[in-house]
């Protein structure tokens, strides 16, 4: 009998040790990165866990919540909004948004989605109520910026950093995007239109320019070859009066050559005369139009008569 109770209680402590050590175990808590635990003791906020190991106490703490640090990113459906001029649009955003103090995250408000998707729709409402059609169109970027400066305000006590705020969509009546459709169309054909005479003026332009460089060119090549022709005669007209002078020259050289040897031989002045006359016709040459004679031609002439009348006595007299 007694061994029965010895088995009992051993069991019985066994039980107890292995639930104070699977309490233990519960009690051993690790948090990821990027995240925090907020934890409660009877009720209470405690404290908030980071990244590590930790252990709470067993019965009287509980984590209350795991919160998510990393940016998170809620895209919230299409909400109706009415411009400045009364046109009825949707409008669907996308917000990105990060936790800065999960302890005010956890307990500043019941549903933070859900209140930022209700803070969001009004915030949209009251912007865009002060825009017309065409400024919320072309007005992207400070609807974005005004809305990002309000949902960050409205959400700091709230643990929550609105990081961006972007519009997606911006979705016009059916009526309002066929004008705006027509309107684009009419605007492209417009452009098209102004396009096509611009090229073409362009393309008058440039062949009249063409042309006119074409008469110039063909000017001034025709220039070129008068002034290249007329250096060719010039040139000519000057080879061909060096070579008569050269000629001439020549001629006169080769004359007092020839008179000075029949000067060094002893010639009389009659055959020097004759000598000047033979160099006078050979200078001529049948060329010049004009001939000057010396105004002593007629002693010339009756030296040479009487030289030749000497030079037929002397042949006959030994005849005789």
């Amino acid at each position: 009998m007694n061994y029965s109770f010895i088995g009992i209680g051993v069991i019985l402590f066994a039980v107890i040790v292995i639930l104070a050590v699977l309490i233990l175990i519960s009690c051993v808590k690790i948090v990821h990165q990027a995240q925090a635990v907020v934890v409660e003791r009877l009720g209470a906020y405690l404290t908030t866990w980071n990244t590590g190991l930790h252990f709470k106490m067993p019965i009287i703490d509980r984590v209350a919540r795991r919160i998510d640090l990393k940016e998170q990113v809620v895209d919230f459906p299409p909400q109706p909004v009415i411009t400045k001029d009364n046109v009825t649009m949707q409008i669907d955003t996308v917000i990105f948004y990060s936790v800065t103090d999960p302890k005010m995250f956890c307990y500043g408000v019941a549903n933070p989605i859900i209140a930022i998707e209700n803070l969001t729709a009004t915030t949209l409402r009251n912007i865009i109520g002060d825009l017309e059609l065409d400024q919320t169109l072309t007005s992207r970027e400070t609807i974005n910026t005004r809305m990002r400066a309000e949902l960050d305000r409205a959400t700091d006590p709230w643990g929550i950093k609105v990081n961006r705020v972007e519009l997606k969509n911006i979705i016009p009546p059916t009526a309002i995007r066929d004008a705006m459709e027509k309107q684009m169309k009419a605007e492209r054909e417009r452009r098209e239109a102004i396009l096509r005479a611009e090229g073409e003026k362009r393309s008058t332009v440039l062949v009249s320019e063409g042309q006119k460089e074409s008469v110039i060119l063909e000017a001034e090549a025709a220039k070129q070859a008068a002034i290249l022709k007329a250096e060719a005669e010039k040139e000519k007209m000057i080879r061909e009066a060096e070579g008569e002078a050269e000629a001439i020259l020549k001629v006169q050289q080769a004359t007092a050559d020839g008179l000075r040897f029949l000067k060094e031989a002893g010639a009389d002045n009659a055959v020097l005369t004759l000598k000047s006359l033979e160099a006078f016709e050979k200078a001529a040459d049948g060329r010049a139009t004009k001939i000057i004679v010396p105004s002593k031609i007629q002693e010339i002439a009756g030296l040479v008569k009487s030289i030749t009348e000497v030079a037929a006595d002397d042949e006959q007299s030994p005849v005789q």
